[in-house]
């Protein structure tokens, strides 16, 4: 019954007074009506109900109510908390310093501040919420503020920013007019939105920039020193043929005043006043010049002679710069072209001696034709290279007689005659090496050689020269011992380290030991110039330089062919791999020793630095040449030694008889006037003095001399002397003596 008085749809408050006002008409009836007592109890209990019901539910009304406050009151609470951190937001965002804007995941402008776009007044205030990114990339690419690179338009630029937006993190910078420059970074939310952000870097820029500005003219003064201390005359033009950059030895090699040189001078103009004091070979290499300058294509590099004068030889190398300039530089290439022709006219000579001595000795040996031949070739290239130091240390001495030359002139002269007869030397050793090893006369000991204590030394020996050029030298250790014999193991090692530093220019060396099955490869190799194929074998002859590499400063193509003469001697085969540009691998097979021990002090003989002075240090000198001897005494005495110097035994004699005292160290020449040896005179000495000290020095390279020397205890020396060797020789006499009476 109630449920057809009430309807379900209608509000608790609704219903609640529906039931009231059923309620009190019920009651009012029952009071009205006549019917029995039972009919209005029932209805009276029927109303009780009613009254019961309304009041559960007006209980369940006001709960919900409560509950609805408290979740209205929450709610507010939320806003409010909502509100305060937009607020927040917003003022964060705001202080930032950078410009900020947040684009939806629709790409639409949300939110920004008031720095965002700042640089660009003209269209700040159209940059609102709701802005799709597209128009806001459009207003950007519009506004008077910006500059395009002359190379873009408004619509490609355009393009461009809208293909970068496809990328997760964008971060480049825009240049705005008046020097300004503004860095927009671009990132992705995880919502899928994208926040940007523009900062104002023109203070970087331009600081930046001025660092940049500096460092080129820090560097163009350092290429404007180098230019005029290298030995070529070079010149600079830019792409349209103006002279932008010369140094002073251009002036020289061409002989033109240095008024001819001024900076925008056109090229045609600058050929002209030089056609007249060079000879080019043919009309074809002086028009090839000019068109290879005019040429509108890439230029490849341009190279030939041309002659100053009667016997000048310049070189002429041009080349494209990369912004479409050239650069000429002209070498002065007299020297090597005269040493070519004199090569030339020798080997001419040569053809003709070998011919003319093959008719005559048609019915020799076909090995001593061929011993012959080579002996030949070999002294007449050796010509050269002996005649060469020996004409510049004449010259260099000639230059000291007047007498009036500065201090450091004298000391810089005296260096490079010092430098000259080096070579000299140097090439002297190279030929007695050589003519020892052709003629079978070298005297091999073979024997037990700790090959790490070789390859030890030379690491020692050519670090300071690698590091000098800038190379990373590795040696690596090795603990293994070949039968060999020590020196000219020692010697074929060092040529092969020596041409690995002199033949690179950068990168690094690398020398070790790899152990084979009975054998061990020493392996050489270095990242330099490489040798071509087709000079591979002709390396190894004498006075062989590669083309790529020659000149007097690559040595003089000796070092190899001690090598082949000495692996062969040895029976070390010696291998090559080498490409051009990549660089080259030497490699000697030893064989295994089986012997246990050896001493290390057989293996090379080499002086260690000691910590002792030669300062009041008495010493002998036996020489019969007079003028080895004075040389000798002032050298000795630059050290602080006090000479005795004597000529032979008479003089000995007299000497030690009138002094009283006995010196600290016998220096002796093993060959004396009249047969007598040094070894003969020191057996004298110390019979009548007891031992001291010796040394013998002599250019007597014999075996046995050696051996009779090491049986003595005899120190020895060979000629000609060089001063570090010889003091490092006497500190090490001076240190044994001193720990033998320690």
């Amino acid at each position: 019954m109630t449920q057809a008085l009430i309807n379900p749809q209608d509000s608790i408050e609704r219903q609640r007074d529906k039931l009231l006002k059923i309620a009190t008409s019920l009651m009012r009836r029952i009071e009205q009506t006549d019917s029995d007592h039972s009919a209005g109890y029932a209805h009276f209990q029927h109303a009780v109900q009613l009254e019961d019901q309304v009041r559960a539910r007006t209980r369940d009304l006001e709960e919900t109510l409560e509950l609805l406050n408290r979740s209205n009151t929450e709610l507010s609470v939320a806003k409010r908390i909502a509100e305060q951190a937009r607020a927040d937001l917003s003022g964060a965002i705001e202080a930032v310093q950078e410009g900020f804007a947040l684009f939806g995941p629709d790409e639409h402008l949300v939110m920004c501040n008031s720095r965002f776009g700042q640089q660009m007044p003209d269209i700040q205030d159209r940059l609102e919420p709701g802005l799709s990114f597209d128009a806001y990339v459009n207003l950007v690419s519009r506004s008077d503020h910006l500059s395009l690179p002359l190379e873009d338009t408004v619509d490609s630029w355009v393009a461009q920013r809208l293909e970068r937006h496809c990328d997760d993190c964008v971060v480049f910078n825009v240049r705005l007019t008046w020097d300004r420059w503004l860095q927009v970074s671009e990132h992705r939310t995880d919502q899928g939105g994208t926040v940007i952000l523009h900062t104002d870097v023109t203070d970087m820029m331009r600081m930046e920039r001025q660092a940049r500005e500096k460092l080129l003219d820090d560097q163009a003064r350092i290429i404007r020193a180098t230019l005029d201390h290298i030995n070529q005359g070079v010149c600079i033009f830019d792409d349209h043929g103006l002279l932008m950059g010369w140094n002073q030895r251009v002036g020289t090699l061409l002989a033109l005043p240095a008024g001819q040189f001024m900076l925008g001078t056109r090229f045609e103009k600058l050929l002209g006043q030089i056609e007249n004091r060079l000879t080019f070979p043919d009309a074809t290499a002086h028009q090839r010049l000019k068109d290879w300058v005019a040429c509108t294509d890439p230029r490849p590099a341009l190279s030939f002679e041309v002659r100053r004068g009667a016997r000048a030889t310049l070189d002429v190398f041009a080349q494209e710069t990369p912004d479409r300039g050239f650069v000429i530089s002209f070498t002065d290439v007299t020297a090597e072209r005269e040493a070519i022709r004199a090569m030339y006219d020798a080997n001419e000579s040569l053809e003709k001696r070998v011919q003319e001595r093959t008719l005559a000795l048609e019915d020799a040996l076909s090995q001593a034709e061929r011993a012959n031949a080579s002996k030949s070739r070999f002294v007449a290239a050796a010509s050269h290279d002996l005649l060469q130091p020996l004409s510049a240390a004449k010259l260099f001495l000639s230059s000291l007689e007047d007498g009036v030359a500065p201090p450091e002139q004298v000391q810089d002269t005296i260096r490079r005659t010092r430098g000259a007869l080096n070579s000299v030397e140097t090439i002297l050793g190279a030929l007695l090496d050589i003519s020892k090893l052709d003629a079978g006369l070298a005297a091999l000991e073979p024997g037990p050689v700790p090959l790490g204590v070789v390859l030890k030394t030379l690491a020692e020996e050519f670090a300071p020269l690698a590091a000098r050029k800038g190379l990373d030298l590795r040696v690596l250790p090795c603990s293994v011992l070949v039968e060999s014999d020590a020196a000219y193991l020692r010697r074929i090692l060092q040529n092969l380290v020596a041409n690995a530093v002199r033949y690179t220019d950068e990168g690094r060396i690398l020398v070790g030991a790899r152990r084979k099955e009975g054998s061990v490869r020493v392996e050489v190799w270095d990242t330099g110039r490489g040798i071509p194929r087709d000079e591979q074998k002709a390396i190894f002859r004498e006075f062989h330089r590669v083309r790529e590499g020659g000149g007097g400063s690559d040595g003089m193509g000796l070092g190899l062919a001690i090598v082949e003469r000495a692996c062969g001697l040895l029976k070390h085969p010696i291998d090559l791999w080498s490409e051009p540009g990549r660089g080259s691998g030497f490699f000697v097979n030893l064989p295994l020793c089986s012997t246990a021990k050896v001493h290390a002090k057989s293996v090379i003989d080499i002086a260690q630095p000691v910590q002792s002075t030669l300062d009041n240090l008495i010493v002998l000198l036996i020489e019969n040449d007079e003028t080895v001897r004075r040389a000798m005494t002032l050298q000795l005495e630059k050290w602080g030694v006090s000479v005795l110097d004597v000529n032979g035994p008479q003089e000995v004699d007299e000497l030690l008889g009138e002094l009283g005292i006995l010196p600290d160290l016998i220096i002796a020449d093993y060959h004396l006037d009249d047969g007598l040896t040094g070894l003969d005179l020191l057996s004298t000495i110390e019979q009548d003095h007891g031992s001291i000290p010796s040394m013998i020095v002599t250019a007597n390279r014999s075996p046995e001399l050696r051996r009779t020397c090491r049986a003595a205890g005899i120190s020895l020396l060979y000629k000609p002397l060089d001063p570090g060797q010889l003091h490092a020789r006497i500190m090490d006499l001076v240190e044994i003596t001193a720990r033998g009476a320690a």
